[in-house]
C-alpha cells in the first residue's frame, strides 16, 4: 500500500501572517503555499533545486509595490525574495529559499507601441516568442534571439542580459533596453533610462534612497573607470553580472542606471516593465548550411564565415546531429541538411545573411559559394558540401532544430546526461577553436562524454559534460572541471558566464572581477538591497555582510533523486530524465504541447511540473518504506490487500481536509489530458500519461474511486451493449432530467448520440470475420483483403465513418474485412485501472497475434486508439515486440493505387483539415500524406497547425473541465472552424469531431468519410 505523506516544510507562522498582511493590502495576485507549488518551483533547466518558503503570483506592478512595502515592515524583515520569470535559466539565478515573486502567470502584457520611435513597453512576464508574434504585422521583432525563446519571459531575459544567435549584430538585450520600472526591496519605484551624466549627478545630490543609489553607481564606475576597461574583456558577450562599464557610453556624456540593473539576476530589485527598442525586419533572408568532416573543421573555418559579414554563424556537433535525426523535429528538416554521399556530416555551420534588399546580399553570398565550391573540389578546410534556403520557413524550421539541441543533449541514453554547468564560456572568436581543444583534452581526460553547439560568431559554445550527479565521484569531478574552465577562459582572454548568467558560479567572481572592482559591486548591493533579502547570495553579497555566496557545490537535484532506489529510478525514467529545460512551457498556442498548462498557466499542470512531483513523490515513499515495485506487481496481479473499509476511511479522511501529498499529486495528474503530446514534442520525451496511470493505480489502492471512473473505464464493455439499444438509449440520455443525474451522479455532461443504424445495420454481413472462409483462401485472395480493426468510438458512436472505410477500401479494388470489437483498454490505462488494463492488452494481443498470422494488413480509424497498441500494450506487457501491427488508416492508404478513383466533387477545390493532437505528435508526417491523398485526387488540402481542441476523450466530458476545454477550443480550433465552410472541413480525432459539434452545431467529417461521399 502507497503511504500517507505529511505536510512537508509547513509554511511557518509569520509566513502566514505576511501573506495575510498582503492580502488585505489588496494584493490581487495568488499566493500559494503548497508543497506541490514550492516543489515545482524549486528548479530551473539548472542542475541545482532550492525549495522556496511560498510562491506569490502579482497580476499588476501596485502588487509588486505591495508585496515589497509590506516586507519592509516589522516583522518580516527577515524574509527573502527571489523574482522568476520563464524558469529557463541554466545556472539557478530563480532559486531561493524564501519566497518566489513569479511574473510569468499573470504580467503578460504588453502595453503600448511607438512604431515612429521604433519602440515597445511591456509587462516583465511577456514572452519573447509572444512579443515578436506581436511586433510581426508591423514589421518589427525583438532581435536577442534566445534557443528558449517560446517560454522565456522579458523579465529573465532583461535579468541575465541575455542573448543568443546574430548578437554579433544584434547584440545582448542591454543593448536593446532603452528604459525599465523596477521595484526596490523596500517597495521603491525606480524608474531608469540613459540620461545625460551631468542629470545624473544632479539626481545624485538629492536626499532620498533613489539619489543614494546614483550617488553610488556614478562613483563607483567612474572612479574606477580606466580599472573596468583594463579588467573587462573585449568580448561581444561580455557580462558582468552589474554592467559597471556600459552605465556610460563611450564619451562619458550620458548615464544609464538600467545598465546596472539588466544582469543582475534579479539581486537588485523586481522589474516590472521594460521600455525595449524593436529592430525592423528584414525582408530578405537567406541561410547557408555548410557541412563539415569534423567539429574541429567547422570551428576553424568559422572566422572566415564571419569575415563573409554574415547576420550570424550558429554550429552544432555530430553529436546533437544524431540526436536530431531520431526526434520527431528531423522530419521537418532533414531534405533541408542532406546526407553528403560517402562522407559523414561531424559538423554543421548555420551561415545566416539578411538584407533589405536581395542586391545588397547577392554580392555577400555568391562569394562566399565561390569560395565553399573550391574548399569542396580542392578537399580543404573539411568542407564536404553546402545547402542554400531563401524560404523563411525552412530557415525557421532549421533554427528549431537548433534550439532544441539543447534538450536532445538531455536525452542522451544512460545515467550521464549532458549538463549545464560550465556550457557558456566565451573567448576571443579566433581563439575558439584553440579553446576548444583544450576543453575536450580536459573532457576526455576524464573518459566524459559531450555535446557541442553554439554561437561561433560570438565565441560562446555551449559544451555540456554528461556526468551522473547521483554518484558522488562524478559530483566532485563537477566541481574540479568548473574550476578548470575557470582557469581556461582566462588562458584565453576569455570568461566562464558569456551568456547564461552567473547564478551558482558566483562564488567565481571574486577572482575574476579582483578585490577593488569586487569590492564596488558590493558598494552597490549594499545601497539597494543592504540586508541581502533579493536573490541573496547570487551576483554578490552586500559591504561588509558576512553572507556567503551560492557555490557550485550547493544543494542539486540529484541530492534529492538519488535516495530514490536505483531499480524504482529506473522504472519511472520518464518521470526521472526530466532536466527542467521547460519546452513544455511553450507559449504558441497551434503547438500541441501540454494543453493544461496552456489554459490554466499553473507549472504543476505541466510536464515538467509533473515529473517534479512524481520524482518527489517516489522519495517520499522510499523515506516511509514503500516497496513500490512489489506493490504494483501485486495490485497488477493480484487484489489490493487494502480492504474496502480501510479505503472507505482514508476517504473519508481526504474529505475532512487531512493533508497527504498524495492529494497534491492526484490533483496536477487530474488536470492531464492524456494527449500524448509530451512523449514526443518534450526533447527528453517526458512521458507523463504513463506515470500519470500508475500513479492512479497506486492512489485508488489507498483512496477510493468515484464512480465516473467506473463508468469510463468499462465505456467498452457497455457500448456493443447500449448499441443494441440505441433508439431507447438516445432518447433518455438526451432527456434534460436524465442528463442531470448523469451530470450530478457522475459527473459528465454532453453524453454522446449512439449510432443509428448501428454498424452491423449498415453493413453487410460479407465483411463479417469468417475464420473457416478465412482459411480457404490461397495467399493471393487474402492478400487482397484488409482487416479493420474496430475501436469503441467510431464503431458504436460513428458508424457511418467505420462504414466509409469499407467503402474506400472497396473503391481500391480491395476486400475489408471487419473484425469482431475487442475492447483496446485506452479509458482503462487513462483512469488508472492497470490490473483491468493488462487483461485487456492481453486479450487483445493474443486475439490479434493470432490473425497477425494471416499477412494481412491491420487498420484502424482513431490515433488515439491505435496508438495504444504501439505504446501502452508494450509497457503493460513488458515486452518490445508485439505479435502484430495495426496502422492507421492514412499509413495503408499512402502506399494504395488512387488513380482509378473517381470524385464527384470539383478538382481543385480546398478543403481543411485539422489534424488529431496526439496523431500530430506521434505520427509527424499523417498530414502530409493526406495532403498526398487529396492531391491524387485532384484536391488541395490545407493543415493549418492546432493545439488540442480540448476534448481528448473523456476530459472535456468532465464537469469540472467544462471552462478549460471551452478555453483550449477557442484559443486554437475556433478561428479555423469559424473561417471554413462546412462542407470543407475535415477532422481526423473522433474528440475532436465531437469538440466542434458541441460548440458550432455542426460536425466536421473524417478524410475518409469525405472520399467515401464523393467517390
Amino acid at each position: 500500500m502507497i503511504a500517507n505523506i505529511s505536510q512537508q516544510d509547513t509554511a511557518n507562522e509569520l509566513l502566514n501572517d505576511y501573506l495575510d498582511t498582503i492580502k488585505k493590502a489588496c494584493f490581487l495576485g495568488d499566493t500559494d503555499t503548497s508543497y506541490a507549488t514550492r516543489l515545482v518551483n524549486s528548479t530551473d533547466n539548472s542542475i541545482y533545486q532550492n525549495v522556496p518558503q511560498a510562491v506569490i503570483f502579482p497580476k499588476n506592478n501596485k502588487d509588486i509595490q505591495t508585496a515589497l512595502q509590506c516586507a519592509a515592515q516589522d516583522p518580516f524583515l527577515s524574509l527573502t525574495f527571489g523574482p522568476r520569470g520563464g524558469g529557463t535559466g541554466t545556472n539557478g539565478q530563480s532559486l531561493t529559499p524564501g519566497i518566489v515573486i513569479d511574473l510569468s502567470r499573470y504580467m503578460r502584457e504588453i502595453i503600448e507601441i511607438n512604431v515612429e520611435e521604433k519602440w515597445v513597453r511591456v509587462q516583465a512576464g511577456v514572452i519573447k516568442d509572444q512579443l515578436n508574434d506581436y511586433l510581426r504585422p508591423y514589421g518589427f521583432f525583438f532581435s536577442p534571439d534566445l534557443s528558449t525563446s517560446n517560454r522565456a519571459t522579458i523579465g529573465g531575459m532583461i535579468n541575465t542580459d541575455a542573448s543568443g544567435q546574430g548578437s554579433l549584430v544584434y547584440g545582448k538585450t542591454s543593448d536593446h533596453v532603452l528604459g525599465l520600472t523596477t521595484y526596490l526591496v523596500d517597495g521603491t519605484q525606480l524608474s531608469t533610462s540613459k540620461i545625460a551624466t551631468e542629470k545624473a549627478h544632479l539626481i545624485a545630490q538629492q536626499d532620498n534612497r533613489v539619489a543614494q543609489i546614483y550617488k553610488q553607481v556614478l562613483a563607483s564606475c567612474e572612479q574606477n573607470r580606466a580599472l573596468i576597461l583594463e579588467k573587462f574583456p573585449r568580448l561581444n558577450r561580455f557580462l558582468t553580472g552589474y554592467d559597471l562599464e556600459n552605465v556610460f557610453d563611450s564619451k562619458l556624456e550620458n548615464f544609464d542606471l538600467s545598465r546596472i540593473i539588466t544582469g543582475s539576476e534579479g539581486s537588485l530589485g523586481v522589474v516590472a516593465e521594460a521600455k525595449l527598442n524593436i529592430t525592423p525586419i528584414a525582408p530578405y533572408k537567406t541561410l547557408i548550411n555548410i557541412k563539415y568532416d569534423s567539429f574541429d573543421s567547422a570551428l576553424r573555418n568559422s572566422p572566415f564565415l564571419v569575415q563573409a559579414q554574415a547576420t550570424s554563424v550558429e554550429t552544432v556537433d555530430s553529436k546533437v546531429l544524431n540526436l536530431a535525426r531520431e526526434d520527431i523535429i528531423w522530419h521537418s528538416v532533414s531534405d533541408l541538411i542532406t546526407d553528403v554521399p560517402g562522407i559523414e556530416m561531424q559538423g554543421l555551420n548555420m551561415v545566416e545573411f539578411n538584407g533589405e534588399t536581395a542586391d545588397e546580399m547577392d554580392d555577400k553570398i555568391n562569394a562566399l559559394c565561390k569560395k565553399l565550391d573550391t574548399l569542396i573540389k580542392n578537399k580543404q578546410a573539411g568542407v564536404i558540401g553546402y545547402q542554400l534556403t531563401n524560404n523563411k520557413d525552412d530557415i525557421l524550421k532549421i533554427y528549431a532544430m537548433r534550439k532544441k539541441s539543447v534538450g536532445l543533449l538531455g536525452n542522451t541514453k544512460g545515467k550521464q546526461k549532458p549538463l549545464a554547468f560550465a556550457e557558456d564560456t566565451a573567448v576571443p572568436p579566433e581563439n575558439l577553436a584553440d579553446f576548444i581543444v583544450e576543453f575536450r583534452q580536459l573532457l576526455d581526460s576524464h573518459g566524459l562524454h559531450y555535446g557541442m553547439f553554439g554561437h561561433v560568431d560570438a565565441g560562446v559554445l555551449h559544451v555540456r559534460p554528461a556526468l551522473d550527479m547521483c554518484d558522488p565521484e562524478q559530483e566532485r569531478l563537477l566541481r574540479e572541471i568548473s574550476d578548470k574552465v575557470v582557469a581556461l577562459t582566462a588562458k584565453y582572454g576569455g570568461l566562464m558566464w558569456g551568456e547564461h548568467g552567473k547564478g551558482y558560479r558566483s562564488e567565481y567572481g571574486p577572482e575574476f572581477f579582483g578585490a577593488q572592482l569586487f569590492s564596488e559591486l558590493r558598494k552597490i548591493k549594499t545601497l539597494f538591497d543592504k540586508d541581502n533579502r533579493l536573490n541573496p547570495g547570487k551576483i554578490c553579497t552586500p559591504f561588509e555582510s558576512e553572507d556567503s555566496l551560492v557555490s557550485v557545490d550547493d544543494q542539486k537535484r540529484a541530492w534529492f533523486d538519488k535516495r530514490i532506489a536505483i531499480e524504482v529510478r529506473d522504472s519511472f525514467e520518464n518521470a526521472m530524465n526530466c532536466n527542467g529545460n521547460g519546452l513544455c512551457f511553450n507559449y504558441d498556442e497551434a503547438s500541441p504541447m501540454c494543453p493544461s498548462y496552456k489554459v490554466t498557466k499553473d507549472r504543476r499542470h505541466s510536464p515538467k511540473g509533473r515529473a517534479s512531483l512524481i520524482r518527489e513523490w517516489l522519495r517520499l515513499q522510499e523515506d516511509a518504506g514503500t516497496d513500490l515495485l512489489a506493490t504494483e506487481k501485486q495490485l497488477i496481479q493480484k487484489e489490493n490487500n487494502v480492504t474496502w473499509w480501510e479505503r472507505f476511511r482514508h476517504t473519508q479522511s481526504k474529505r475532512k481536509g487531512a493533508y497527504d501529498f498524495n492529494h497534491e499529486v492526484k490533483e496536477s495528474m487530474d488536470e492531464c489530458l492524456a494527449c500524448k503530446a509530451c512523449t514526443t514534442a518534450c526533447p527528453i520525451k517526458v512521458d507523463v500519461p504513463s506515470f500519470r496511470s500508475r500513479f492512479l493505480n497506486f492512489y485508488h489502492s489507498r483512496y477510493n474511486r468515484p464512480l465516473k471512473d467506473y463508468l469510463v473505464a468499462n465505456i467498452e464493455t457497455m457500448a456493443p451493449f447500449l448499441s443494441k439499444l440505441a433508439t431507447f438509449v438516445n432518447p433518455v440520455v438526451a432527456n434534460t432530467f436524465v442528463a442531470h443525474v448523469i451530470k450530478k451522479v457522475f459527473g459528465y455532461v454532453d453524453t454522446p448520440q449512439l449510432s443509428v443504424p448501428s454498424l452491423q445495420s449498415r453493413l453487410k454481413s460479407e465483411f463479417d470475420f469468417d475464420q473457416s472462409k478465412l482459411d480457404k483462401m490461397s495467399e493471393e485472395e487474402r492478400a487482397n483483403c484488409v482487416f479493420i480493426v474496430q475501436d469503441p468510438f467510431t464503431s458504436y458512436y460513428e458508424a457511418e465513418l467505420v462504414a466509409s472505410l469499407v467503402d474506400v477500401i472497396q473503391a481500391l479494388n480491395k476486400s475489408p474485412i471487419l473484425l469482431p470489437f475487442v475492447p483496446n483498454g485506452k479509458a482503462q490505462h487513462v483512469k488508472g485501472f492497470l490490473k483491468e488494463f493488462a487483461k485487456t492488452a492481453e486479450h487483445a494481443t493474443s486475439f490479434l497475434s493470432d490473425l497477425a498470422e494471416y499477412k494481412i494488413p491491420m487498420i484502424g480509424v482513431d490515433a488515439s486508439l491505435v496508438m495504444v497498441y504501439r505504446d501502452e500494450y508494450k509497457q503493460i506487457l513488458n515486452t518490445n515486440e508485439l505479435g502484430f501491427h495495426v496502422e492507421l488508416a492514412h499509413e495503408w492508404l499512402k502506399d494504395q493505387d488512387w488513380s482509378n478513383i473517381v470524385l464527384n466533387v470539383p478538382t481543385g477545390e480546398e478543403y481543411t483539415l485539422l489534424a488529431h493532437c496526439t496523431e500530430t505528435t506521434a505520427l509527424p508526417s499523417a498530414v502530409n500524406v493526406w495532403k498526398t491523398i487529396f492531391s491524387r485526387l485532384g484536391l488541395k488540402l490545407k493543415t493549418p497547425a492546432t493545439g488540442c481542441c480540448g476534448m481528448a476523450g473523456t476530459y472535456g466530458h468532465e464537469i469540472q473541465n467544462q471552462e478549460n476545454s471551452r478555453a483550449l477550443y477557442e484559443m486554437s480550433w475556433q478561428k479555423h472552424v469559424d473561417s471554413t465552410e462546412p462542407e470543407k472541413l475535415l477532422a481526423t480525432g473522433f474528440s475532436c469531431r465531437s469538440q466542434v459539434k458541441r460548440y458550432e452545431n455542426k460536425k466536421p467529417m473524417h478524410p475518409l468519410e469525405f472520399i467515401a461521399r464523393s467517390i
